[in-house]
């Protein structure tokens, strides 16, 4: 059975992909707490900062992984801008760390990135066209893009959008930010021009599934197939778990003053992931009806 090390595993996307693959691959679930947020005989831990290399080197020493899935980042886009020394430690000398220990095993790195790379003036983007990131997290996931590439180890860098979901103790995303907010009853203004393709969590995870089943080595875009703005989708949030759209205020971009620029047409085309993985992402609408059973449990 093939090994596998997850970083960022008590994550939201961490904790899909260990119940995405925990039936086909031997894993190692690696984070920073001292213990895991989903507990199970079948998956070993380890705390791990990838920050530190000597810590690096010795799980991937110990474990000798034929894959690593780095889903450990720092995320918080407005929280990148003023903590640029945080944001660069670990979205990218994390990431030179892991490759720096994986060199001597030749280690296939399946490495997350996000489509806030683009400047957001033509979006939705392909994988082949050019990077402008506008704000400081996109700068750094773009130079760990490059770490990736520069590194001479089989990679496959995934770009997404938009990443929702549930999970056990996971931050705030932005379907559980307007779900928690509306089922409240507490307005929310939201902007109707920032476009992306929103991903659900659980086809993201499906998605690596389908490339380690592979392999398939690269860049490819894996997001949602609708090309929408948040506003748009907080409505349909409402509609979905019947509650009063009102209490949704439409406005721009610039009324929301956010400190890090925001690409307004980004999002991503990904029509390689269908035809060259067979990726089948939900719908929107069908994501938010597989949440809402969910939640009702």
């Amino acid at each position: 059975m093939k090994r596998v090390l997850i970083t960022g595993a008590n994550g939201l996307l961490g904790q899909k992909l260990i119940t995405e693959l925990i039936e086909d691959y031997e894993l190692l679930a690696t984070a920073r707490a001292p213990q895991p947020v989903l507990q199970s005989p079948t998956f070993l831990y380890r705390r791990l900062d990838i920050e530190n290399y000597r810590a690096c080197k010795a799980v991937i020493e110990d474990f000798r992984p034929e894959v690593i899935i780095n889903a450990a980042a720092y995320t918080n886009v407005d929280g990148c801008e003023v903590e640029r020394e945080a944001c660069w430690r670990a979205n990218v000398k994390g990431v030179e760390n892991l490759v720096r220990a994986a060199r001597n095993r030749m280690i296939q790195i399946i490495h997350i990135s996000t489509d806030y790379i683009f400047d957001g003036t033509n979006g939705p983007y392909a994988e082949e066209q050019r990077p402008n990131p506008l704000c400081y997290y996109g700068k750094a996931k773009l130079a760990s893009e490059n770490v990736i590439k520069a590194a001479g180890l089989p990679y496959t860098i995934v770009r997404t959008s938009v990443v929702y979901g549930v999970g056990v103790a996971v931050k705030s995303n932005f379907f559980l930010w307007v779900y928690q907010r509306l089922r409240q009853d507490k307005p929310i203004r939201v902007v109707t021009d920032q476009y992306n393709t929103p991903t659900w969590v659980d086809d993201l995870a499906g998605g690596i599934h389908l490339i380690l089943n592979r392999p398939f080595l690269g860049v490819i875009h894996i997001s949602g197939p609708d090309f929408i703005d948040r506003y748009r989708m907080a409505v349909q949030i409402a509609q979905t778990f019947h509650f009063d759209p009102s209490r949704i205020i439409p406005i721009t971009t610039d009324q929301l003053q956010q400190r890090a620029s925001r690409p307004l047409k980004a999002g991503l085309k990904i029509e390689k992931a269908i035809q060259e993985l067979g990726f089948r992402p939900k719908t929107l609408k069908e994501s938010f009806e597989f949440l809402k059973a969910s939640l009702s449990k």
